[in-house]
């Protein structure tokens, strides 16, 4: 999604990050290449695979489950800017 959105802002006339910040999910390799590079959110997904293995297997026991919330990282790259609360 975030990879159509860079190509209609720039066929728009829409500048990024001057005129609008774009942020992708998931940090796919091609994210750090693209032009400009994307801002994205990077979610482990190993550990999402293996926290989902535990929460069935405790289903499954009838035993209580871990933690379900993990954590993701904010990759920073040039597709967003500093909000300045300006309007454009």
């Amino acid at each position: 999604m975030a990879l159509g959105l860079l190509r209609a802002f720039h066929e728009h006339g829409r500048r990024v990050p001057e005129d609008v910040s774009v942020v992708g999910f998931d940090d796919i390799p091609e994210a750090a290449y693209l032009i400009p590079p994307l801002t994205t959110i990077r979610q482990n997904f190993t550990e999402v695979g293996r926290r989902a293995i535990e929460i069935l297997r405790a289903a499954i026991d009838g035993t209580g489950g871990p933690e379900t919330q993990i954590a993701p990282e904010l990759v920073v790259r040039a597709s967003t800017t500093r909000a300045t609360g300006e309007q454009p």
